[in-house]
């Protein structure tokens, strides 16, 4: 027999205490360049030795209606989506929607290296893809030892 005993009262004690704990902090994102679930459109950002990569996944938009600009370090992505052709019956009870449907902005902080004089954007198959060029200066580049 163990010498440990663990009552229901002490897990019960620790399941509440774990839900307090996502209540408190399940509203703050886990870092500042993070956002909130269900942002639109959803981006990953990379980066290459020329260049910082980021390609927004947007399907259903019209590539014309979509702005791009960069103005102090901060790329806007902004448009908007209409609503899509196949619409419940008007008498339906909607309980859930998970498609976007409107105007959206989303913005994206470059790092310091990135040149805003060098940025191109295309759109294929429903996604948005910017590439925004490196400063020369903070490319990495072999020295030659003398």
């Amino acid at each position: 027999m163990s010498d440990f005993y663990f009552g229901t009262e002490l897990f019960s004690e620790l399941d509440r205490l774990q839900r307090q704990m996502s209540s408190l902090f399940g509203g703050f994102p886990a870092s500042l360049r993070s956002s909130r679930f269900g942002t639109f459109p959803q981006i990953n950002i990379g980066t290459t030795d020329d260049s910082v990569e980021i390609v927004a996944f947007a399907p259903g938009l019209d590539a014309a209606k979509l702005d791009i600009s960069i103005d102090k370090g901060l790329l806007t992505i902004s448009g908007e989506r209409a609503a899509s052709q196949a619409q419940l019956p008007e008498d339906t009870r909607s309980y859930a929607q998970e498609r976007f449907s409107g105007a959206f902005r989303r913005v994206v902080e470059l790092p310091q290296h990135a040149d805003p004089d060098n940025v191109k954007a295309r759109y294929v198959d429903g996604c948005l893809l910017i590439s925004v060029g490196k400063l020369e200066a903070s490319k990495p580049r072999a020295i030659t030892v003398q």
